[in-house]
């Protein structure tokens, strides 16, 4: 199978990227196309899907995200086709919070996202998804100053989900007590 590709991206559209290299033009899937600049050489993370009429490639930024979209599709009924637009207009740790919190409404805002397949999401996948190592450090801090603050552990996992971990941590802070408040 193929892992990874490193090429000069060609053509970008709505859906794909076609990305040359050795002479070769690969289409891939991607979950947002204009992350990625045309005539400038990247790094794509691949999932090779094959069945017997069709043999595809999606591609992805980092290897956290295509994880994620394997494990999407390990979910009965929910094929690469559903499991991008997951990817694409939501951010990663929101579906999976709202995974463990089994918020049925959250994952049915996805397309082709019904009531039967978000309870189906949530059953396969409840318990089972694990952020990254970095992520959970920073969480994790930023969790026991707010604990250290007097808030309840419940209410405090709630918060950490809506900030964005790439803040610094005093931002975070300052994030989570504006959240506390309304």
């Amino acid at each position: 199978m193929i892992d990874l590709i490193e090429g000069k991206v060609e053509e970008i559209t709505s859906s794909y990227i076609v990305i040359m290299t050795n002479g070769i033009g690969f289409k891939i899937y991607t979950p947002n196309p204009y992350v990625f600049k045309e005539h400038e050489t990247t790094k794509v993370y691949l999932y090779n899907h094959i069945r017997e009429d069709e043999y595809s490639l999606y591609g992805f930024k980092t290897k956290e995200e295509r994880e994620f979209f394997i494990k999407l599709l390990s979910v009965k009924g929910l094929g690469p086709k559903v499991a991008l637009p997951i990817l694409a207009t939501g951010s990663v740790t929101g579906v999976i919070d709202a995974i463990d919190r089994g918020n049925i409404l959250y994952l049915k805002k996805f397309p082709k996202v019904g009531e039967k397949l978000a309870r189906q999401i949530i059953l396969d996948l409840k318990g089972k998804l694990i952020e990254n190592k970095e992520t959970k450090v920073v969480n994790e801090e930023l969790e026991s100053v707010l604990e250290s603050l007097g808030y309840k552990k419940p209410d405090i996992k709630k918060v950490v989900v809506e900030i964005d971990n790439t803040l610094p941590i005093e931002e975070q802070i300052k994030e989570a007590l504006k959240l506390f408040v309304r």
